[in-house]
């Protein structure tokens, strides 16, 4: 598929089948996301990923709204940058999480992007404790690093389409 036809038809996908991702996949998908550019190449991105379903529903617990269908896909990836190694760890992170959703859309899989940094726990508690102090405590092993976000990927529950065009001229500036 060339990538624009990629680019138009990927959407975020939160219903999955609970078919298993073979060894053979996560290790394509992962080979693919770490070469993702990054600033300097100082490659700061680190990935973790699980398919265990008390993992999942850690995860899927990490934030009051917006993460709770995590336990239900068949695999989390989750996205981390050394902060140690550069203060763009954010960008680069962000970047290698979008190549892996390109990457598992390529391969007939759904994904969709958790935001972890930044976002509080409960939304009722903006101001409270984070998805990230929530993950980096429920995971140790995810807690030298930062984590950007977490990716669910699995097989599609359902078929997605790609988005109806519209028109985004408002949204170009030419200079």
């Amino acid at each position: 598929m060339r990538f624009r036809e990629l680019a138009a038809k990927r959407r975020s996908v939160r219903k999955f089948t609970q078919e298993k991702i073979s060894q053979e996949i996560i290790d394509s998908l992962i080979e693919t996301t770490l070469t993702a550019p990054s600033s300097k190449n100082t490659r700061s991105t680190r990935i973790a990923y699980s398919d265990d379903k008390i993992v999942l529903a850690k995860v899927a617990a990490m934030r009051t709204t917006g993460s709770a269908f995590v336990k239900d896909a068949p695999l989390v990836f989750f996205i981390m940058g050394d902060d140690s190694v550069t203060d763009l760890w954010r960008e680069n992170c962000a970047i290698s999480a979008t190549i892996l959703q390109f990457a598992a859309e390529d391969l007939g899989l759904g994904s969709c992007w958790v935001h972890v940094n930044g976002r509080p726990y409960s939304s009722d508690e903006p101001e409270g404790k984070t998805a990230e102090d929530y993950l980096r405590h429920e995971i140790p092993a995810l807690a030298p690093y930062r984590i950007l976000c977490v990716v669910a990927v699995g097989y599609p529950a359902t078929e997605t389409h790609p988005h109806a065009p519209h028109d985004d001229s408002d949204k170009i500036i030419t200079l």
